[in-house]
Formats: C-alpha cells, structure tokens, sequence
C-alpha cells in the first residue's frame, strides 16, 4: 500500500518507539522535538492533562516549523486517577510497578494536529491493561534491566516488560506510543493522507 500526502509532515517527538511506528505508514517525515517543560501543565483530568502535554509539544515545534502539518503525541498511565509519570529512581519504579501488580490501569496517548494554516485537531486513545500479579524478584529483574526509566509507568510492553502484562483492552500501539491506526484514520479524514 503506497500512502501518497501533499504536506510537509513533522513529528513533534523524541521518542524512538513513536518514529518507529509512524514510519509504517511509508510517508515522508521530520523529527522535530519541543524543549516544552511538560510538568508545567495543571489539569484537573488526566484526559484534560495529556491533551494539554501534547498541544503545547505541537505548538512548540509549530513554531520553528511553519507551514508543515504538526503530529505531536503525550502518553500518561493512569492508575487509580494518579499519574505514574517516568521513575526517575529504582525505588520509584519499583513502587510503579508494585502498584500495577495484580491490576489494572489505563495508557492515555493524546495526538495533536496542527495544520499549515493553524487548524489543531486532538482526540485521546485509551487503552486498559492487566497486570500480571509479580514477584519482587520479577519487578527487581526487571528495574535491573534499566527498561523503566524512560517509560510512563516504568514499563514498556514492547520490550520485557511485556513479562509482565496479562492482557489488553485496546490499542498495543497505543501503549507503546501512538494509536497508529487511529492517526491514520484522522489524516485520512482530514486529507493530510491519500490512500
């Protein structure tokens, strides 16, 4: 399948995972991260709060890259209405993962559109996963490992972390990063993308 798009298209992220999974749909791209401070959005949803993260990541890059469509994302796991933001310790993600053992949380990945003339669209994909319940000989493995660090909820299902999930109901694309086939859609939709 040759995707075709008349747009100059600019991925407003560092994340290896989401370049990766942007790059399946063969259309050119850029990569252009924001220097945004995402701590500095207040939100009272967690919905409300990665919509935010992700619009101020794309207004950022809009910025320095005027003219060109913007594709920026946030991903947040939600477990019992708390953030489980990146650990920056091993006891903090071992407390995120201790937590997660044995339930559920949500992965929420708000996706940003910015158009050449300003038009922003954003939409939230949520996906829930189940926990296997884990040993602290399994979650001291795994932090070992050094995986958690630059993951919300200090895992990546993508990576051994998949050890530790039980089932989703969702999108794996979007724990791992971007809803891929729902970004598709809304390019689709909005004639950034020619099938």
């Amino acid at each position: 399948m040759n995707l075709i798009t008349d747009h100059e298209i600019v991925l407003a992220s560092s994340s290896p995972r989401r370049k990766e999974l942007f790059s399946k749909l063969g259309i050119p791209f850029e990569v252009i991260t924001s220097n945004v401070v995402e701590t500095s959005v207040q939100a009272e949803l967690m919905e409300e709060y990665v919509k935010e993260v992700a619009l101020l990541k794309s207004r950022d890059v809009a910025k320095v890259a005027v003219g060109k469509t913007i594709i920026g994302a946030d991903t947040v796991v939600v477990y019992e209405d708390t953030l489980l933001h990146k650990p920056k310790t091993k006891e903090e993600a071992i407390a995120h993962l201790q937590k997660l053992s044995n339930n559920v949380h949500q992965v929420m990945t708000a996706v940003a559109i910015i158009q050449p003339d300003g038009t922003e669209e954003i939409f939230v994909e949520k996906t829930f996963v189940y926990f296997k319940k884990l040993s602290l000989e399994l979650i001291n493995f795994y932090v070992e490992t050094g995986d958690p660090f630059d993951k919300a909820g200090g895992y990546g299902i993508q990576t051994l972390g998949a050890l530790l999930v039980d089932r989703i109901d969702g999108d794996y694309n979007n724990v791992v990063g971007l809803p891929l086939a729902s970004v598709f859609e809304k390019l689709v939709a909005l004639n950034i993308i020619k099938i």
